[in-house]
Parts: C-alpha cells; sequence; structure tokens
C-alpha cells in the first residue's frame, strides 16, 4: 500500500490530483480527510484541504478480480491464494476443477498466466514491472520433474540407437526445462528447430 497527502482547495479536489497523478480509479483507494479546508471570508484567509489517500495493493486486487471473474465465467470450483515477492506476484490455484485451469500440459495455465501479467501491469500505478506466476497444486514443479526424466531416458536411448530423437512441440519454458536437464552429458546435444507454436527439440549425438 501506499499513502500520499495531497492539498486542495477542496477535498474532492485534493482527491482528484492524487488520482490523476498516480492513474487509478477511486475505487482503488481509502481516503482520511486530515483537513476539511474552509473558503474564507470573501475568499480571503481561507485554508485548503488536505487528504491522507492510501492506494491499496493495486497489483493484488486486480489480479484476484479478473481470477475471480474466469473462476465465476466457467462455473467451476477452484480457490486460489495470491502473495507477493518483491516484484513478483504468486498465484496459487486449488480445488476439486483446478485441471481446467492446467489445461492440456499447462497451456490453459500459461494463457491465464499471460492474461493476469498483462491485467496486472496495465492497471499498475507505480509503473513497476510486475512477474506473474501462476501454479496449481505444484503442477509447475511436478510436469518439471516429469520432463526431466524425460530428457534423460531418451538420451539414453539416442546412446544406444546411435539415432537423433525428435520431442513433440513444447512452449518455450519446458524446451528450457530439457535443454538444461542434458546440458551436462558430454555426449549428447539439444536444440530446437520449427516455429512456434510446432517448435521442437532435438536430442542428438555430438
Amino acid at each position: 500500500m501506499r499513502e500520499i497527502i495531497k492539498m486542495g482547495k477542496t477535498v474532492n479536489e485534493a482527491v482528484e490530483a492524487v488520482l490523476n497523478e498516480l492513474n487509478v480509479s477511486r475505487d482503488m483507494i481509502d481516503i482520511e480527510v486530515l483537513e476539511k479546508g474552509s473558503a474564507g471570508f470573501f475568499g480571503l484567509l481561507g485554508k485548503n484541504a488536505i487528504v491522507k489517500v492510501i492506494v491499496r495493493d493495486a497489483a493484488k486486487e486486480n489480479a484476484s478480480k479478473f481470477l475471480k471473474g474466469i473462476i465465476n465465467l466457467i462455473g467451476i470450483d477452484v480457490k486460489f491464494e495470491i502473495t507477493e515477492n518483491d516484484n513478483n506476484i504468486l498465484i496459487n490455484l486449488s480445488g476439486k476443477d483446478v485441471g481446467v485451469l492446467i489445461g492440456y500440459r499447462g497451456e490453459t495455465l500459461d494463457s491465464l498466466q499471460y492474461l493476469i501479467g498483462l491485467v496486472v501491469n496495465r492497471s499498475n500505478p507505480d509503473e513497476i514491472h510486475k512477474r506473474v506466476f501462476v501454479d496449481a497444486e505444484n503442477y509447475r514443479k511436478k510436469r518439471e520433474e516429469i520432463l526431466i526424466k524425460l530428457a534423460r531416458r531418451l538420451a539414453k536411448k539416442v546412446k544406444e540407437q546411435k539415432k537423433s530423437i525428435t520431442l513433440e512441440p513444447m512452449n518455450p519454458n519446458e524446451r528450457r526445462i530439457i535443454h538444461l536437464a542434458l546440458q551436462d552429458d558430454i555426449e549428447i546435444e539439444t536444440y530446437s528447430d520449427g516455429e512456434e507454436p510446432n517448435r521442437r527439440v532435438i536430442i542428438a549425438l555430438k
């Protein structure tokens, strides 16, 4: 949260000045009037209004609103927890219908993460880029472990058969996991081929 003290001829003018300065909407702030102000006598000896404006955590709030909207629109039983660490927004999904938001090999989860990132950064008054990470019941860690095992098993097969293996299309993050899993294997090299979204990792002998 941020707190800003502002003066204006009236309370409303002071509040509007903060809204314009931070480019936030009125529903994202709490207002405490420190001094109501007065017009004085014939415009003389008047006092400015002074307000303390508290800007709520817009990033978490907008991420929460967007997620609630998606969950209600689809009509699924999914809960979520949002935490913030430095400039990272961490979201964890759970519930009996969470598989709907994971999708095939995490594709829906990746899309959701991308969209929430757009929502959060478009409405961020501090203009500090926030990185959004969305996970569902530790799915990403489990998927990473599966890919590492797959990479090592296929590398062994390449060595035995002396023949390259081309994997199914993967997103950039999953391809990176395959590359990293085999980067220390002195007999194996990996590289990517093709165009998105059909870009594939190839495991080959050096």
